[in-house]
């Protein structure tokens, strides 16, 4: 037998939301549109969780909130782990360069002390060979002439004299090249250094981000961590609910068809009564505009029909119509009649069952169900008058007003009458 549109269409949409993995967002959906789906999936969860035990619609309402959390989650944890290796490799980058700058440094150190310690080398001999002038009253060619004990010794005085003078250009040479090296390392090894305290500030700023975004991947992957150990829990208590939750339902929908065979024999003796005073009518057609609104303000967050269990994977009757309502709102009878039962009744919570008589052909009934506090526990009401407010109270998971009419018994939706 096919499904009703609508039907299928809710079908559609849970089969949607039960998956385990959702798939990401397109890449043009901004935060504001994936919020309005995420509580526009939550809010038709809640709708489709309605008569089931408080503990496990919370438990399966996490679940699927943890699985629409998860993948943005991850997504987090994958950026803060890119950015991690990001900074550690900065980090790594920058020690090496340090590294290299230090060496540099102290290259341009070493230098200064070799260059240093030839300076006071070449000085040395440039001082000895002055020492050894003076001692031998110069080194002037008409001093080493008139010293010469024969020409043998002159031809040896004069090739020693050369040798010297040889000797202490070099080193004069060389003691220039060592004072202008020397001046060119020291420039150098100011700007090495100045390298080196810039390249120490980038490095201790890469650290701190390092360290930051150390400490933003451990919160993401503790975030990502608690949410799966979250929804394992979930899991868990959803499963271990199920054959309680099954066994409960099946005695909820007792219930209903205990209180479909006293409002069917309220209408059959409506009915018998109507006809003994000829007032009865075989039209059961409704027009509407007989049952005036049970509530003021709010909206209808659910309508009558078929509904799919997305924990059991079955399909029940939502055998009424939920006004979206605040705790507490005045709740008013929808057109006079007499009150059957007033009270507790189970998945329902408090609940007012009121007998409207018989109404075009039919023995017409009304249910107000979920209540906060009852006001009229028996007797006949008139249309409109305060009967009891809102609530959450039974198998429901908000504040709301689920209204249900009968006809001979039967659940129909309400908008036939309304």
């Amino acid at each position: 037998m096919r499904l009703p549109r609508t039907a299928r269409l809710l079908a559609g949409a849970v089969a949607l939301v039960l998956t385990t993995t959702l798939v990401a967002p397109a890449a043009q959906a901004g935060p504001k549109d994936r919020k309005r789906k995420v509580d526009h999936s939550i809010s038709q969860l809640k709708q489709d969780l309605e008569d089931t035990s408080a503990d496990l619609a919370k438990a399966y309402l996490r679940l699927k909130q943890i699985q629409q959390q998860l993948p943005g989650a991850r997504a987090k944890l994958a950026a803060a782990q890119r950015t991690l290796a990001a900074a550690k490799a900065k980090d790594v980058e920058l020690g090496q360069k340090l590294a290299v700058s230090k060496a540099n440094e102290q290259k341009a150190l070493d230098e200064l002390a070799a260059n240093a310690t030839k300076s006071e080398e070449t000085t040395s001999t440039i001082g000895g060979i002055a020492r050894q002038a003076y001692q031998t009253s110069g080194l002037g060619e008409l001093s080493v002439a008139l010293d010469a004990t024969s020409v043998q010794d002159l031809a040896d005085r004069m090739v020693l004299a050369d040798t010297a003078m040889r000797i202490q250009g070099d080193a004069l040479a060389e003691l220039q090249a060592l004072a202008a090296q020397t001046t060119a390392t020291k420039a150098r090894l100011v700007a090495v250094r100045e390298q080196t305290a810039v390249l120490k500030k980038e490095a201790e700023a890469a650290l701190a981000r390092a360290r930051a975004a150390e400490k933003a991947a451990a919160d993401a992957k503790a975030k990502v961590d608690a949410l799966l150990a979250d929804q394992k829990t979930q899991v868990a208590h959803i499963e271990a609910r199920k054959a309680a939750e099954k066994k409960r339902l099946a005695q909820l929908e007792a219930e209903r068809r205990t209180l479909e065979k006293k409002l069917a024999e309220l209408a059959r003796q409506a009915r018998i009564r109507a006809e003994k005073s000829g007032h009865a009518s075989s039209s059961s057609e409704s027009t509407g505009g007989f049952l005036s609104r049970p509530v003021n303000g709010g909206w209808i967050s659910s309508e009558f029909g078929m509904r799919y269990h997305p924990i059991l994977h079955y399909w029940r009757l939502h055998a009424g119509m939920d006004f979206a309502v605040a705790c507490g709102t005045p709740v008013h009878a929808a057109a006079s009649g007499t009150v059957v039962s007033a009270g507790w009744a189970g998945g329902y919570g408090n609940r007012v069952v009121i007998d409207n008589g018989y109404v075009r052909g039919v023995g017409l009934s009304t249910t107000y169900n979920h209540l906060s506090r009852i006001v009229v526990h028996g007797g006949h009401v008139s249309r409109g008058q305060l009967i009891a407010y809102s609530g959450t109270t039974g198998s429901s998971t908000g504040c709301h007003l689920h209204f249900e009419t009968y006809e001979n018994g039967v659940p129909k939706n309400p908008r036939r009458w309304l």
